[in-house]
């Protein structure tokens, strides 16, 4: 008996559609790669009231962020102090006013250990504010040997309420 051999053709491999698939997909990926970075704050929810005696070195600091400017305040035993009201210039929030503000209050002895700061906003203040202000509480453009650095104010950053007011915030 004799056996037949068939010869069976090999089959290709047609690849030509998926490596154009590939040219066009994979710079489109890598240059999504670049625009998808997020930037990430974390902040620090208020503790609320906790019992027990109130810490004599418990000082806190606040802006709070109102339709008609900002407020800097400091807080000690229960007691709330305003240091600084920046009301708005020509309608527009004095973001450099409250760097100056947060700079002059670091300064000082008893505040250039302290890093937490609460923002305490009213309802219709906007996010792209309370953004700029997050960025305004937790660094200020400084030069320093004669290059320009980013120098840290306050980085611990709690958000909450603004309490009610009857007046605006006036100089």
């Amino acid at each position: 008996m004799r056996r037949q051999r068939r010869f069976k053709d090999e089959a290709e491999l047609n690849v030509t559609s998926f490596m154009n698939l590939m040219i066009v997909l994979v710079p489109v990926l890598l240059m999504n790669m670049v625009f998808s970075q997020l930037a990430v704050l974390d902040l620090k929810l208020p503790t609320g009231k906790e019992t027990g005696e109130v810490n004599p070195e418990d000082v806190s600091l606040e802006v709070v962020i109102r339709e008609s400017g900002f407020e800097l305040n400091r807080t000690y035993q229960e007691q709330t102090e305003t240091i600084a009201l920046l009301p708005k210039k020509e309608d527009v929030f004095d973001y450099d006013g409250l760097s100056r503000a947060l700079q002059d209050v670091k300064k000082n002895p008893g505040f250039a250990d302290k890093k937490d700061i609460s923002l305490l906003s009213e309802p219709d203040i906007d996010y792209q504010t309370l953004i700029n202000v997050m960025d305004t509480v937790r660094i200020y453009p400084a030069v320093v040997a004669a290059s320009l650095v980013d120098a840290t104010l306050f980085p611990d950053i709690s958000m909450g309420d603004a309490p009610q007011s009857g007046g605006e915030v006036t100089e």
